[in-house]
């Protein structure tokens, strides 16, 4: 495995994400959504991170299964706990791939009436998008690779790693 974002580089950018996001949202008490399992270690890192009032949700999704390739099927696996009609919704996300899973999420989520719907991806493939998905907060843009660490895993394994890492060979 090799590193390609350290630790350091990490907390510099979450920085710089909250201090924008903090402007965008001051004064609004948004609702975080987790996207399980993988976003929990940014989300955390995150929220300790913004100025303002915010509430925390979790929602568990699933296209990957132990894969390391999207299945494109996506399923919701644990829902909401709060009714977000008319509230202002910030979905984080370790990484978007394909794009497809958002895409699904964001839909879903739309059709429950909230007043806006914004996007917070930790890593971005743009060279695998495949759905149109508006992202306005970005992590790092990343090529083709298998990363680990951070919250991401491949079968259950990796995610306490402090940096992101590519595996070489998934196992």
């Amino acid at each position: 495995m090799r590193t390609l974002i350290p630790r350091e580089e990490l907390h510099t950018r979450l920085d710089q994400l909250a201090a924008q996001i903090s402007d965008d949202y001051s004064g609004k008490k948004p609702i975080l959504i987790c996207v399980l399992k993988g976003a929990v270690f940014f989300m955390a890192d995150l929220a300790r991170r913004l100025d303002f009032d915010l509430e925390l949700e979790f929602m568990a999704v699933s296209s990957y299964g132990a894969s390391t390739e999207t299945s494109g099927v996506v399923r919701i696996l644990k829902d909401l706990d709060t009714d977000i009609e008319g509230r202002h919704i910030l979905i984080v996300e370790d990484i978007i791939d394909s794009g497809l899973t958002l895409q699904y999420l964001t839909k879903s989520l739309w059709s429950r009436n909230p007043a806006s719907i914004e996007i917070v991806t930790l890593l971005n493939k743009p060279s695998r998008r495949t759905a149109e998905l508006p992202c306005k907060y970005t992590g790092f843009d990343i090529e083709k690779e298998f990363v680990v660490g951070y919250g991401l895993d491949h079968a259950e394994k990796y995610r306490n790693l402090p940096f992101i890492g590519v595996l070489d060979q998934p196992e």
